[in-house]
């Protein structure tokens, strides 16, 4: 995803440091450490056990893999004073979570309401969707999804009840939606119960002002994002930190988000709500 314009902003270099906040399944790691060839100075960090085990042949290499979440990690790192030449964090999901019906994110695929990063966590979104309240429902459909319609859902949710698969609620949703979106009627719901479920914007938001401890001079942040949710918690964290103030640590390289071009969207059309923003340490 922006692999392109990841390797163009933080521009990593023979023997640079490198941290990957949000590995996944290591396509940006591969091609980053094919230019700093530093194994030995990489580490990845993913909540996911099956993106873990998935990145197993980086490890043989000499990569320090890391299960935890990216304010867990950033935090520990922190602690131990480490910094970094490159840094990235790729927000969302990924394609083996979507794809993969068992894991319950995708609404096409009949599959448990699972919708769990880290799969060891008590909480998914049958727990949200079976036991909230109606008021509860409606504030994570009205604020993680940007649903205007948030209170019919949550009233269609709480009447329908239970629900054991992600078909049947979406369906339940598309039955009490007007006809004719571009979007399925149940995409920004299933957004928030994930945004909620994994509890994202408020990791991310308790980690941007971390960051720039584990920069080293020089070091070069990015970011992407999926949604304007995410995108404005990067965006605002970015201008506080590195805003035009005299004092600023570091120094935007990106003054607007970069998105996919057409080459990209041809082959990975999820890369279309993609938006990278990057920052140096000066």
């Amino acid at each position: 995803m922006l692999v392109a314009p990841v390797l163009a902003y933080l521009d990593p270099k023979d023997g640079d440091s490198y941290l990957d906040l949000t590995a996944g399944y290591g396509g940006h790691a591969a091609a980053i450490l094919a230019r700093t060839n530093s194994p030995e100075q990489t580490v990845l960090v993913d909540r996911d056990a099956n993106a873990i085990a998935a990145l197993a042949d980086f490890g043989k290499r000499g990569v320090t893999l890391v299960h935890k979440d990216f304010l867990s990690a950033t935090q520990a790192l922190v602690a131990e004073g480490r910094q970094f030449d490159v840094i990235l964090a790729d927000l969302g999901v990924s394609s083996p979570h979507l794809d993969n019906a068992s894991r319950g994110f995708a609404f096409s695929l009949g599959g448990p309401l699972d919708m769990r990063m880290d799969q060891t966590q008590e909480l998914t979104a049958a727990t949200v969707v079976n036991t909230y309240r109606t008021d509860d429902l409606e504030r994570i459909i009205k604020t993680y999804g940007e649903e205007p319609r948030a209170r019919t859902i949550a009233n269609a949710i709480v009447a329908g009840r239970p629900f054991e698969t992600t078909n049947q609620l979406a369906e339940a949703i598309r039955a009490v939606m007007p006809k004719g979106s571009k979007i399925h009627p149940a995409t920004r719901t299933f957004q928030a119960l994930r945004i909620a479920v994994n509890d994202e914007l408020e990791l991310l938001r308790a980690t941007l002002p971390l960051l720039p401890n584990l920069l080293k001079q020089g070091g070069r942040l990015g970011v992407i994002s999926f949604h304007s949710l995410e995108d404005r918690l990067v965006k605002q964290a970015f201008a506080e930190i590195a805003g035009n103030r005299y004092d600023a640590d570091l120094q935007l390289l990106t003054k607007h988000p970069v998105t996919a071009d057409e080459q990209e969207l041809v082959f990975n059309p999820r890369a279309r709500s993609a938006k990278f923003r990057a920052v140096v340490k000066k």
